[in-house]
């Protein structure tokens, strides 16, 4: 497997990433990591390790330089479209490098990402093959719900009926296609035993669904 720590140019500065790709990879799986969170937690790290074994690439990127993230730039946090700029920037990248150029691109959102994500995801309808939101907190008033053209899945957890709803009712107002699938006793985070690898199993599955569709004759 080649694995390597990357920088990916994006917004005139450098973002920090580790790329994974297995042997005869069928897809890369960019996991983006804003503002609250950073690729090196352990979670992360299990949803990457769990989709290596899959046959998925992964690139896991933090989407603001290590001198955003110190906060001498806090400012920028608040720039709603500086994420999602990344996201695409970060697909543009993975698209010309040798070991992933060829693949399709999936998008993974966790927890407050998932707007950036779906944001991203309008503004690439024709580079990225799926998004994946696992946990995550979507807008249904978010415009980039109705602008979004490919397929997504939501992976929400059974104990936060709350949340479960919020993204039911984001979810129905997608137009391509789209699922919600339920990990049973678990919340948002995943951190139940067992819960994670469930949920992470979820997405592989769809991402296999979504690759079958594009290479039937």
């Amino acid at each position: 497997m080649i694995s390597d720590t990357v920088s990916v140019p994006a917004d005139h500065v450098t973002l920090d990433g580790d790329l994974a790709v297995p042997a005869s990879a069928r897809a890369v799986v960019l996991l983006p990591h804003g503002v609250d969170t950073v690729r090196h937690n352990p979670r992360s790290r299990s949803i990457a390790a769990q989709l290596h074994t899959a046959g998925f690439a992964t690139l896991l990127v933090d989407l603001l330089s290590e001198r955003e993230d110190e906060g001498d730039t806090g400012a920028r946090r608040f720039d709603a479209g500086m994420l999602p700029r990344r996201i695409v920037a970060a697909v543009d990248w993975v698209k010309i490098q040798p070991s992933t150029r060829k693949l399709p691109v999936v998008l993974f959102g966790a927890g407050t990402q998932a707007n950036a994500v779906l944001e991203a995801a309008a503004d690439l309808p024709d580079r990225v093959l799926t998004v994946v939101l696992c946990g995550a907190r979507p807008d249904p008033e978010a415009d980039a719900i109705e602008r979004v053209r490919i397929p997504v899945l939501f992976i929400a957890g059974g104990q936060e009926p709350a949340l479960l709803r919020v993204t039911q009712e984001a979810a129905r107002r997608l137009e391509p296609p789209h699922a919600v699938r339920v990990v049973a006793g678990a919340t948002h985070l995943f951190e139940e035993p067992g819960a994670l690898d469930e949920a992470v199993a979820l997405a592989g599955d769809w991402c296999d669904e979504q690759l079958r569709s594009v290479t039937r004759p």
